[in-house]
């Protein structure tokens, strides 16, 4: 049976898996009723499962049993789901809403790990046709938490005994594309992600006489429209810079002129030449319109998520794999990178790789218009779960092939010269 036919003879079980992850988000880096169950959608496979010590991460290895496994080196392929959710109140009214006060799975992740849980089965099915190695990637604190560099760092890359050859993730999207719509882009995908904390450091005083104070707040809202203008001015247009002001706090009362105030702004990049230069222009920029205003500054520039740069053989290999499973026609290959950041990054670094998103706005919904990603109106349809679970299989699957197919010659060459030397 084609592995597309096998994943939707499990759609029900993976929506129902979905589901019991929605009513129960949990954000950060513990997440110990998700990896529950992510553990029990597991268990009786044949994995070789490790769990995280820093965080509540699952690491599961399958070891193929195909033709060529047999000694020597075997290849092996990383699938990636993340699994937190986010600091938002839902607002959906789907049936199986969130039962976690000022906590939703507004992103998607629910679907990534039912998918990936999918995918385990569907390969472990197929163990016999694997021409090396999966692991898979149970993720948590994706979102601002850097879960994936704590992976890394406990060794998830080389958890096959070898450092692995190809990494995939996925993402889906609750808006920006038509449904079911597959979407790739080779090189730069993603924006690199930083953070800036700003505080402002005044002398409090009384509103009628600001004269005897030194007025944070003007300095501040200057500060604010100086850093959109500085981006005009000193940055390419066509190498974009995108920082948006999330938090402007100061004071307690009208009249009351505070001591401090407090700028918080997310900032995406799509260049490492640009991050640097915001790194040097923003600090500089704010130290001098505190000391015109004859106030101190503390300014504090957080790096957080590098680019997401996929490998171009990568992207084309899945590109290839989608068309197969599902025709060209659900194939969108982006033209520009998209503004979102993502700690995949840090696995692309390392390895090569490609990253895929994927249209779950609903089915009856305008995807122009439908609320995005962490919204709490963020609606995602059950319907894509079946073939995202196909596609990670089927990437994997198709991947070892490739691979050990073309370290066969090389194999074949060693041989022979250590038959001619002996």
């Amino acid at each position: 049976m084609p592995i597309t036919a096998d994943a939707r003879e499990m759609q029900t079980d993976l929506a129902r898996l979905r589901h019991e992850l929605h009513r129960e988000p949990e954000i950060g880096l513990a997440l110990p009723r998700t990896q529950e169950k992510v553990l029990k959608a597991l268990d009786g496979l044949p994995y070789e499962i490790t769990l995280g010590q820093e965080t509540t991460s699952v690491t599961a290895v399958l070891r193929g049993q195909g033709p060529g496994t047999e000694g020597g080196s075997r290849p092996a392929v990383l699938l990636r789901a993340d699994m937190d959710g986010l600091p938002v109140q839902e607002k959906t009214g789907v049936d199986y809403t969130s039962k976690i006060d000022g906590a939703m799975h507004a992103c998607g992740h629910d679907l990534h790990t039912s998918m990936l849980a999918g995918a385990a089965t569907l390969l472990a099915e197929r163990r016999h046709q694997l021409a090396g190695d999966v692991v898979l990637m149970f993720q948590p604190g994706e979102e601002g938490f850097d879960g994936a560099s704590h992976m890394i760092r406990e060794g998830v890359l080389d958890a096959a005994g070898r450092r692995v050859d190809a990494a995939y993730g996925m993402h889906v999207f609750s808006a920006l594309e038509p449904y079911g719509t597959f979407c790739t882009k080779p090189g730069v995908m993603l924006s690199s992600s930083d953070g800036l904390v700003v505080t402002v450091l005044g002398a409090g005083g009384h509103g009628s006489a600001p004269h005897s104070a030194k007025d944070p707040v003007t300095a501040a809202a200057e500060m604010v429209t100086a850093l959109q203008v500085m981006i005009t001015r000193q940055f390419n247009m066509f190498d974009p810079v995108v920082l948006s002001v999330g938090v402007l706090q100061a004071g307690t009362k009208r009249n009351i002129i505070p001591e401090t105030a407090r700028i918080e702004a997310t900032i995406r990049t799509f260049s490492e030449e640009a991050r640097q230069k915001m790194m040097d222009a923003v600090p500089r920029l704010l130290k001098g319109i505190a000391a015109a205003h004859g106030l101190d500054v503390d300014v504090d520039y957080q790096q957080e998520y590098p680019l997401t740069i996929t490998d171009e053989d990568e992207t084309n290999t899945a590109e290839n794999v989608i068309a197969g499973l599902f025709g060209d026609s659900r194939l969108s290959r982006w033209a520009t990178p998209l503004s979102g950041s993502e700690d995949f990054s840090r696995v692309l670094a390392e390895v090569p790789g490609t990253f895929i998103g994927l249209s779950a706005v609903p089915r009856d919904a305008d995807h122009a218009t439908s609320a995005f990603n962490h919204s709490p109106y963020a609606t995602f349809d059950d319907g894509v779960l079946a073939d995202g679970a196909a596609l990670y299989a089927e990437l994997a699957i198709s991947r070892l092939a490739a691979l050990a197919a073309a370290d066969a010659p090389a194999a074949a060459n060693t041989v022979a010269a250590a038959s001619a030397l002996s």
